[in-house]
């Protein structure tokens, strides 16, 4: 720890950070693994510096498998729980970046990082908000992902985000979350029990912003896609009228969604 610190008063920084971009590999992977290890440092000022090069870093591929390979996510997700909110907005920029990769998803859920990322939608600085929402963007492609993002409550947190007009520069990711999330059954009748889909409708109906719309009607054609199968069953019913109802309920559904058809 005395080194780590030594470091940082010696200004060693800044030339480490140029050595990132270093034309030798074996230079460029070792200063990658010294911001890392700076990274699990207790220093809020080291974190800042060291989380700000590997935010940096990771926009480019070699240096995002770097990271993943030297063990970076695990203090990444660390450091999402750091009182310095710049620590928090370096880190979670690096998160999102590096799970564009699906290897680096599966290790983000074996490291239980949902809940940590969850905490920073209520950061009162809005970039942190956004860019947790963007990583869950992505992460919630993955069907494990989408389960732990329910467990730890998730779903509430958007569902108050879509309900608070103060945040309506978050709306649009949220709402791109949501449809990602409505894939799961189960997510999909809580959404419905805590009156999501209202919501949704109304962003669809009402907004004047086409991105808002665009993923609110996403959602929306999700949530009726997975009511297909069981409208179909409903064809088989003895009720003539039940049977009259679900084959509008169809057509309607394919005529306003082509996928479904």
């Amino acid at each position: 720890e005395e080194n780590k610190a030594t470091l940082l008063e010696l200004g060693a920084v800044e030339p480490l950070t140029k050595l990132l971009t270093h034309e030798d590999k074996i230079v460029r992977r070792n200063a990658t693994m010294i911001f890392g290890i700076m990274a699990s440092n207790k220093e809020v000022v080291i974190h800042e510096f060291a989380s700000l090069c590997l935010a940096n870093m990771s926009v480019e591929y070699t240096s995002k498998v770097q990271i993943f390979e030297q063990g970076g996510l695990e203090p990444l997700i660390r450091l999402l729980s750091s009182p310095d909110p710049d620590v928090k907005k370096n880190s979670i920029e690096c998160i999102y970046n590096l799970v564009q990769d699906f290897q680096c998803r599966a290790t983000l859920q074996e490291l239980n990082a949902i809940p940590p990322i969850l905490d920073l939608l209520k950061s009162e600085y809005p970039i942190i908000q956004l860019l947790a929402l963007k990583t869950l963007g992505v992460i919630t492609n993955d069907k494990e992902s989408r389960a732990m993002l329910r467990e730890n409550q998730g779903v509430d947190q958007l569902i108050k985000i879509l309900e608070t007009k103060e945040l309506n520069d978050l709306h649009i990711e949220a709402l791109s979350v949501v449809a990602n999330c409505i894939e799961d059954m189960d997510t999909m009748v809580l959404i419905q029990q805590t009156g999501g889909l209202k919501k949704l409708l109304s962003f669809a109906e009402n907004s004047t912003i086409p991105e808002i719309q665009k993923n609110a009607a996403r959602a929306i054609a999700k949530a009726a896609y997975d009511r297909i199968p069981q409208l179909i069953q409903l064809l088989k019913s003895d009720s003539e009228e039940v049977r009259e109802a679900t084959a509008l309920a169809l057509a309607n559904l394919t005529t306003s969604n082509p996928a479904n058809a």
